[in-house]
C-alpha cells in the first residue's frame, strides 16, 4: 500500500499535537497504516479515502443523550417487529415482509431456533434536520465499524472524549459476541462474503483488536468454513478450531451466491453455532419504517412499546408508504398521504408532479442489490420529470420482487466543518449536510451505544453516504455547540 500524498507529522508526543494540520495529518496516518481508510465500491483505480476532520464531530448533550435513549427503543421495536411477523396476526403484514423472497428464506426465517434472535447491531442512519433528527433508514449489517473503532482510538490519542469512548465500538462488539454465545470465551469468525470484500480491511482490523485483548476472533472467507457433524469448524495453523459464533456480513439477497451457505444455516439449524444477524429476512426491510406509521397497526404498537418509545419513533422516523400498486376500494384512501392537497388512491397520480411536489424520495426495501449503499434511491426533485415519473412506474411494477418505499424529502440542515484538504495540503472549511450513524450493541441486558460515526457531504450533494467527498469521523459531546 502506497502513501498517500499527505505529509506525515514530526511530533513524537502525540498529546502535544495542538495544530488542526498535525492532527489531521496523525489521524490519516494511523488510519493509512491500519488499512482501514477505504471507502467501499469505490472502485481500485481511485483513491480509497474520506477527507480527515483535524477533530471529531461535535454534537450537543441533548443529541447524544437522543442517541443514548434510542437504542433500547429500537431494540423493543425490532422486538416488536420479530413478534408481529411470526404471530401472522396482521397477514397484510407478513405478505407485505415476503414479498419476493424465495420459500426457502421464508421457512427458515420462522424456524423454532431463532425465534426470540434479534441482530446483533442495530444502525440508524440520522440526517440532522431543521426540524430536528430523523431516521431515514435502518441497518442490521451494517459496514462501518472497524472504521469508527479505529478512528475513535486515534482521535483519543490526542486528548478527544469520544461519545460511546475510545473502544466503545470494539468492546461493545465483543459483549455482544459473548452474550450471543451464552459463554464467556467464544470462538467467533466474521464470516465476509466476495459481495463484501470491500469491507474485508476494516473487518480483518475488528478481528485483529478483538484477538489483542485476548479473544479467538478470526476474520474468514465462507469457502473457509469446514462442516463436520458435531459442528462448523476453521483450519487454524492445521489445528480445528470449533466456532461457537459466526458474525453474518453478507446480505440475505446474496444466499445462493455464498458458498458453503447451505452448510452454515444447517448449523444454525441444529444449533451448533450461532449465527448473528439470524436469518431473517423481515427485519431487513425499509418497509418497516412504513409499518411503523401505519394507523392499522398503532394499537399494536402501543401494546408492545413503552408510549415514550412509541411516540419517539413516530416523531424521528419519517412518514414512509409501501408503493403497493394494487387498486385501493372507492370508500379508502392512501392513509395519511395528500397530493396536491387532497387524499389519493392511486400511487400513479405523483408521476405528474411539478419539480416542487416532487420532494419525495422512491427508494427499493430490501433483498437487492439496489437496497444497499444508497443504490436504487431516487429522489424526486434532483430529475427530471420524465425520469420521475419512470422511477414510480417501476416502483410499482417491481412490487411483487422488490418492494420499494416512498418517504419525504427531508433537507439536512447545512453544519460547518474543517478538514484537510490534500490539494493545498491546508485546513479548510466547509457548509455539509450530516448523517449520523450510532451503533447499538445488543445483548442480554438491552442495546447499548458502542459510539456514532459522522458524514458530511457538500451541500450539492442529495445522497448522503462514505464517500471521497465526505468528511468522516466520530462524534463528541461539545456543550457550546448551537
Amino acid at each position: 500500500m502506497s502513501n498517500p500524498k499527505i505529509p506525515r507529522g514530526n511530533v513524537t508526543a502525540v498529546q502535544t499535537i495542538t495544530d488542526e494540520f498535525s492532527r489531521s495529518n496523525y489521524i490519516a496516518d494511523g488510519l493509512w497504516e491500519r488499512e482501514v481508510w477505504r471507502i467501499p465500491g469505490v472502485s481500485d483505480d481511485q483513491p480509497r479515502i474520506w477527507r480527515i476532520s483535524p477533530t471529531p464531530f461535535p454534537i450537543d448533550s441533548e443529541l447524544a443523550g437522543l442517541l443514548h435513549r434510542l437504542g433500547p427503543a429500537l431494540l423493543s421495536f425490532y422486538n416488536a417487529v420479530n413478534s408481529l411477523y411470526l404471530r401472522s396476526n396482521y397477514p397484510w403484514v407478513n405478505e407485505y415482509l415476503d414479498k419476493g423472497k424465495p420459500d426457502s428464506i421464508i421457512e427458515h426465517s420462522r424456524m423454532n431456533y431463532h425465534k426470540r434472535r434479534l441482530p446483533g447491531i442495530i444502525r440508524p442512519d440520522i440526517l440532522l434536520t431543521d426540524e430536528g433528527p430523523r431516521i431515514t433508514e435502518l441497518d442490521a449489517v451494517p459496514g462501518g465499524m472497524g472504521q469508527l473503532d479505529a478512528m475513535s482510538l486515534l482521535y483519543a490519542d490526542l486528548g478527544f472524549d469520544i461519545l460511546g469512548s475510545s473502544r466503545g465500538m470494539l468492546h461493545g462488539f465483543d459483549r455482544m459476541i459473548r452474550s450471543a454465545a451464552g459463554k464467556d470465551d467464544p470462538v467467533l469468525a466474521i464470516v465476509v462474503s466476495e459481495e463484501s470484500s470491500d469491507y474485508r480491511p476494516e473487518m480483518g482490523w475488528l478481528a485483529q483488536e478483538l484477538k489483542n485483548i485476548g479473544r479467538r476472533a478470526f476474520m474468514i472467507r465462507p469457502e473457509e468454513l469446514i462442516f463436520m457433524e458435531d459442528g462448523l469448524f476453521i483450519d487454524q495453523d492445521s489445528h480445528m478450531l470449533k466456532l461457537d459464533v459466526v458474525y453474518r456480513f453478507f446480505e440475505l439477497f446474496d444466499l445462493k451466491n455464498i458458498p458453503k451457505v447451505e452448510l452454515l444455516t444447517y448449523a444454525a439449524k441444529k444449533r451448533l453455532v450461532v449465527v448473528t444477524p439470524p436469518f431473517k429476512h423481515h427485519l431487513e426491510e425499509k418497509m418497516l419504517l412504513a409499518l411503523l406509521h401505519h394507523p392499522m397497526l398503532e394499537d399494536y404498537w402501543l401494546g408492545e412499546l413503552s408510549a415514550e418509545d412509541f411516540y419517539l419513533l413516530k416523531e424521528i422516523v419519517p412518514r414512509t408508504w409501501i408503493l403497493d400498486p394494487r387498486p385501493v376500494p372507492p370508500h379508502a384512501v392512501i392513509p395519511d398521504f395528500r397530493f396536491r392537497g387532497k387524499p389519493i388512491q392511486d400511487w400513479r397520480v405523483i408521476k405528474e408532479g411539478t419539480q416542487k411536489e416532487r420532494r419525495l424520495v422512491v427508494k427499493p426495501s430490501g433483498f437487492s442489490p439496489s437496497a444497499w449503499g444508497s443504490r436504487g434511491v431516487v429522489i424526486g426533485h434532483d430529475n427530471p420529470a420524465d425520469k420521475w415519473a419512470e422511477a414510480v412506474e417501476n416502483a410499482l411494477e417491481c412490487f411483487d420482487s422488490v418492494p420499494y418505499v416512498l418517504q419525504h424529502f427531508h433537507e439536512g440542515k447545512r453544519i460547518p466543518v474543517r478538514y484537510l484538504d490534500q490539494n493545498t495540503n491546508g485546513i479548510v472549511e466547509m457548509q455539509g449536510r450530516v448523517r449520523l450513524t450510532p451503533y447499538y450493541y445488543v445483548t442480554d441486558t438491552g442495546a447499548a451505544l458502542g459510539g456514532a460515526l459522522s458524514t458530511v457531504v457538500p451541500p450539492d450533494k442529495k445522497l448522503i453516504h462514505g464517500m471521497v467527498d465526505a468528511v468522516m469521523a466520530p462524534c463528541m459531546v461539545a456543550n457550546d455547540v448551537g
